[in-house]
């Protein structure tokens, strides 16, 4: 995975070596957490091996940190797993100097005041 320069000067080596390929794909999905990318478009993104994105996706979805339909993949929703895992933090951090942090208020403008189809009056 490439990174910019900023990041090269400004990260030490330790922290470089310890982002692991879960990680990487992790984070590049909890940066974007509205959206579900095909595992190409995944390592395409972060520059790695297609097959090994796809491991580590089958990877997080057996500890629950992602969700996986038909062919797309998308960061949990379950923020207390998501916190819970060691190398959230990690990747969050990295992809959030990369790419800038969420504005979750912002978000929150512009999100439907309609619960999601899948919510019922029966719950």
């Amino acid at each position: 995975m490439s990174i910019d320069r900023e990041t090269f000067e400004n990260t030490s080596e330790d922290e470089l070596e310890e982002l692991s390929i879960p990680d990487q794909v992790l984070g590049f999905l909890a940066a974007h957490p509205d959206r579900a990318f095909k595992a190409r478009e995944i390592a395409s993104q972060i520059g790695i091996d297609e097959g090994a994105v796809s491991t580590a996706l089958s990877r997080l979805k057996d500890r629950s940190l992602v969700e996986h339909k038909a062919t797309y993949w998308a960061v949990t929703d379950d923020t207390d797993r998501l916190d819970g895992y060691s190398g959230y933090e990690r990747a969050t951090t990295l992809f959030n100097e990369q790419i800038g942090e969420e504005d979750r208020a912002s978000w929150r403008e512009h999100a439907s005041s309609k619960p999601h189809p899948s919510v019922t009056d029966e719950q």
